[in-house]
Parts: structure tokens; C-alpha cells; sequence
């Protein structure tokens, strides 16, 4: 009897480097296959950026498929139900996917793979989307790591992730054996908005597999100013590849050997500081994200550290208003929000600062903010948004100490000294010179009238005094320390 096996696409939209995919296309005749079912997802489901992104990402991966003689299946959920009904449909003897690890996710996938094969199918499961399965790296003791640095030793002690490997050259598209049900199309599963709010996200983003390989491409191609131009949002530095990451249209192992092979094909660990190993450790920075999301899944919903449990947050819908819509009177906190609002995305140096100044500054806990941007963000992916929020809430592993607070004006001097990144999105602002530009409020009034500034008026006053909220984050942050911290437990520990 013929192999006919249902590969189930997911966060994996690609044909290079697909382990699930290459392994049923050795096999035999397959059904590609993606089931649209964001509440089994819950509480995580995508959000309204992940959708639109999702959307074109389907239809550039369906296309890609079509071409290649094997049409993506589109089905609702729920997912077994919908698996179940597909193997039959296709005498489908395997089902195949790459592996996640979102806490939710997980637990479905396990039920989903008991059940397949107590009804007699080969269920396998592959890692498609990490260098190195959670699992895999440990600290002497088979403990999961809390620190990046050591973690990042030990994951360069390892031998080097597995090459990645090319397309199949030929998909044998499987035939039903019976009756079928019509696929969904994809402008039915309701994945764009209602009121078209994407029109600078799609003149800033393309979706799928050609366009990942595109930007590594351009990417390597100034791969050694990476290390000093990352944390300047006012240059083109970073390699924004991570919605595509996030989706599976290019996989880490593609990029890491990239990265390798453009200064000489070296082992990670004897590459010398520079764009290159600073890049891989961003890499491995992504890893470690995965590694505590799995080990610790109750990080999503609440802090690593628990003695943060008592943090007294504040609860302040004006304030959280006004930095969401980068209206704070912090030049660089509101450029960086109308970035993620305009585009999907934000870079990462403003990241941290408009997430510690929600904060610190209003105190408003990281839980809200880690909300917000699973909304806003094309690449909201669940274990870096999480890691990155506890980071600046001082409540996750390795988090900044939660007494180190960025000051929103100095950091927007540093990293955006002539204001090039505050002018692109603070546009009411870009006729102040740049000596003014990051404290609008501190400028004499025949500046700001030159400027056609009004504060108040065409630009809103600071809805906090910095140095004040610092004073009051730290007399907040007493109720933790007045504690003895709890060691956090692992997953099954």
C-alpha cells in the first residue's frame, strides 16, 4: 500500500529547509495541509498584525505549492477533527508537522498525536524553527538555564547546528480516495481587517519565503556594521527578519550558516567579535527565548521571578493611552509606538526604552504591554515578546534589574542623535534642530515657535516628569525586596 501522508503546515510556510515536508516527500504522495483554528491557540491567539501578515504569507506559500503541482489544503478547526477527516479523505496513512512550543500549543499537539495514533496513523513530529530542541541544552545538573551567558556558552560548545537543507526538487501531490470537503479560501478565514489600517505595512513588508531569502541576502551584504549599527533606530541596521523567522518562511538553521559562511564558513565559537557573532548571538538570544518559554510556560501569564507577584502596578487608562498612541511627550517613547502602530514592527533598541517606560515611568505592568504589542507586532512571536517584557519589568531570567531605568531623553540622544528617527515618525517635531529635538519641552518658545510647536497643542507636554516617576518606581520596587525570592520551577520539576 502507498505511503500518503498529510504534512501540516503551521508556523512553517516553506519549501527550503522543511524537515516535516522532506520527510514525507521521501515517503511518498503528500496533502499539504493548514487548519485555521486560532482559539485552540488561547490565550495567546493571534493578533490583528499576525493576521494580516498570515494572510499574505498563505497566499504566496499556496502559490509556491500550486507551482510545484501540490495545492495547500485550507481547512477550519478544530485540528483533529479536521486531520481526521482529511486522512480519510486521502487514505492518509502519516500525518507530519514541525514542532512549536507555545505552552497551549503544545498541550493540544500532544492530545492530537495520541490520538492519530491510537486510530492508527504514524504521527511524527520534527524541529523545523529552533538551531537546537529545548530539551537539548542543559546545565550540568539537566536543569534549564536562567542566564543567557551561560546559556550561550553551552549552546556553543555544541557542534554546530545541522546544515539546512534544500527544497525537495518534486512533490507528488496525493489524489482523494473518496468523497472530499471544499477547502476554505483564504480571503475567507477573515485574516484582514474590516477598516484597511495596513497600507504603510504593505508598503514596508513582503510576506513569504522569496522575500525572506531577499532581505538575509541584503542583509549579509552589510552583515559587518551589524554590531555598531543594531541599537540605531535612525539607521537601516538590523536584519528585520524576524516576522519571517516567526512565520517559518526561511528556518534559523538557514540563517545561521548564512551568517557562517559569509566570514569564512568558521565554527560559531571561533568567530571574533564583530556584525557576525554578534548577529549569531541574537540568534542565540532567540533560543533562549524558546528554551524558557518551554521549561517555564507559566512565564506568558506571570513573572519568572515571583516574588513580583506583589509588584504594586498602577492602573492608569490614560497613561497607557497615551503610550499607545505615542502621545507621552517623549520624543523617542512616541516615535517608537507610532512605528509599531504605522508598520508592525519596532526596533529593538526602542523597544526596551518604550517598554521601560511603561514600566517604570507609569508603572503600568509588563503583562499589559506584552498585550499590546501580541496585537501590533507582525512578528508577535509568544516566547520573545515574553522574554523581552520580563526583561524590562525586571521579573524575567536575566531581566535588567528593575532599578536601572532607561531615561527616555538620554537614550534618544544617544541612539538617535540628530533626530532622524523621531522626524520620520514624530513629524509635527522634525523642524526642531536636533539640540532640541529629544526634549521639546526644555526648548525657549522662539524655538519652538520657529518650529510651529505648540506644546499642548500640536505636540502634547510630558504626562510624566521622569525624574520624579523614577523616585516612585523605586520606593514601588520595596515591596519585592522587602521579600526573600523564590527560585523558579521548571516545567515538571
Amino acid at each position: 500500500m502507498p505511503h500518503v501522508t498529510i504534512v501540516w503546515f503551521r508556523n512553517d510556510l516553506r519549501l527550503d529547509d522543511q524537515p516535516a515536508l522532506r520527510a514525507a516527500v521521501a515517503r511518498g504522495a503528500i496533502v499539504p495541509l493548514f487548519i485555521h483554528a486560532p482559539e485552540e491557540e488561547a490565550p495567546w491567539e493571534p493578533g490583528a498584525a499576525s493576521r494580516w501578515w498570515l494572510h499574505g504569507a498563505l497566499e504566496r506559500f499556496a502559490a509556491t505549492l500550486a507551482e510545484k503541482g501540490a495545492p495547500l489544503l485550507i481547512r477550519r478547526g478544530p485540528s483533529l477533527e479536521t486531520l481526521r477527516a482529511v486522512a480519510r479523505e486521502y487514505g492518509a496513512t502519516h500525518v507530519a508537522w514541525n514542532r512549536r512550543y507555545e505552552p497551549a500549543v503544545i498541550g493540544r499537539d500532544t492530545l492530537i498525536k495520541e490520538a492519530l495514533k491510537r486510530e492508527g496513523l504514524v504521527a511524527e513530529s520534527f524541529n523545523g524553527s529552533q538551531l537546537f530542541e529545548p530539551v537539548h541544552v542543559a546545565t550540568k545538573e539537566g536543569k534549564p538555564y536562567q542566564v543567557f551567558t551561560p546559556f550561550w556558552r553551552a549552546l556553543l560548545a555544541r557542534d554546530e547546528p545541522a546544515e539546512p537543507e534544500a527544497a525537495p526538487a518534486r512533490i507528488v501531490a496525493a489524489k482523494p480516495v473518496g468523497k472530499t470537503t471544499k477547502g476554505v479560501a483564504i480571503g475567507d478565514l477573515g485574516l484582514l481587517p474590516a477598516i484597511d489600517w495596513a497600507a504603510v505595512m504593505r508598503g514596508r513588508w513582503t510576506p513569504g519565503e522569496a522575500a525572506a531569502t531577499r532581505r538575509l541576502d541584503r542583509f549579509l551584504e552589510h552583515l559587518d556594521r551589524y554590531d555598531t549599527e543594531r541599537d540605531r533606530p535612525d539607521h537601516d541596521g538590523t536584519s528585520a527578519l524576524s516576522p519571517h523567522l516567526h512565520f517559518g518562511e526561511i528556518s534559523p538553521r538557514r540563517v545561521w550558516h548564512a551568517v557562517r559562511a559569509s566570514v569564512g564558513g568558521r565554527p560559531a565559537a571561533q568567530i571574533e567579535r564583530g556584525g557576525a557573532e554578534t548577529y549569531l548571538r541574537e540568534l542565540g538570544w532567540r533560543e533562549f527565548a524558546t528554551h524558557l518559554l518551554y521549561h517555564f510556560p507559566h512565564t506568558a501569564e506571570r513573572p519568572l521571578r515571583s516574588d513580583y507577584e506583589r509588584f504594586p502596578w498602577v492602573d492608569d487608562p490614560a497613561g497607557l493611552r497615551a503610550w499607545q498612541r505615542g502621545q507621552t511627550g517623549y520624543p523617542v517613547v512616541d516615535a517608537g509606538m507610532r512605528q509599531l502602530w504605522q508598520t508592525g514592527w519596532m526596533h529593538n533598541r526602542v523597544r526596551m526604552i518604550v517598554a521601560s517606560f511603561l514600566v517604570k515611568d507609569l508603572r503600568v505592568s509588563w503583562l499589559v504591554g506584552a498585550r499590546w504589542f501580541w496585537d501590533t507586532l507582525v512578528d508577535a512571536n509568544l516566547a520573545a515578546n515574553t522574554l523581552g517584557w520580563q526583561w524590562a519589568g525586571g521579573c524575567g531570567a536575566d531581566a535588567a534589574p528593575y532599578f536601572r531605568i532607561f531615561n527616555p531623553q538620554s537614550q534618544g540622544e544617544r541612539f538617535d542623535p540628530k533626530g532622524t528617527y523621531v522626524r520620520t515618525f514624530v513629524p509635527e517635531l522634525k523642524d526642531l534642530p536636533a539640540a532640541d529635538i529629544h526634549a521639546p519641552g526644555d526648548a525657549d518658545k522662539t524655538t519652538l515657535a520657529r518650529a510651529g510647536i505648540d506644546l499642548g497643542s500640536t505636540y502634547p507636554k510630558k504626562i510624566v516628569d521622569h525624574a520624579e516617576a523614577r523616585l516612585l518606581a523605586l520606593a514601588a520596587l520595596k515591596t519585592v525586596t522587602a521579600g526573600k525570592e523564590k527560585p523558579a520551577k521548571p516545567r515538571g520539576r
